[in-house]
């Protein structure tokens, strides 16, 4: 499935705004965690977005659990820092990025 340029461009944008958005609260909640937008996939439609974190030095589980809990005030901050680009601010939906940990399993794979 090949993402349009309009996706494309949107997706940038809310993986840029949204790490603005969780930063501070991240830090207050997780200190010393890094925690990092890897990827954003949107719906053609542009309705709903798929936000893959990658974290780090923290509990993968409680950092979505919490993300999950606070989702409604995430999705308006970060309607109103996008209010001017885009007409609807997408639903969105959070996941762990688990790339690093497949790399490093392939690669001891190799090793073997």
């Amino acid at each position: 499935m090949n993402a349009s340029t309009r996706q494309l461009k949107v997706a940038r944008l809310l993986q840029k705004e949204l790490s603005e958005v969780l930063k501070p609260e991240m830090q207050l909640r997780f200190p010393g965690a890094m925690i990092t937008i890897t990827k954003v996939n949107i719906s053609p439609d542009l309705g709903v977005a798929h936000v893959y974190l990658s974290v780090f030095m923290a509990k993968a589980e409680q950092v979505i659990a919490q993300i999950t809990l606070d989702h409604t005030e995430i999705r308006y901050k970060l309607g109103q820092r996008i209010r001017h680009q885009l007409r609807i601010v997408p639903e969105l939906h959070f996941h762990i990025d688990d790339s690093l940990d497949y790399i490093d399993r392939i690669d001891q794979l190799l090793k073997q």
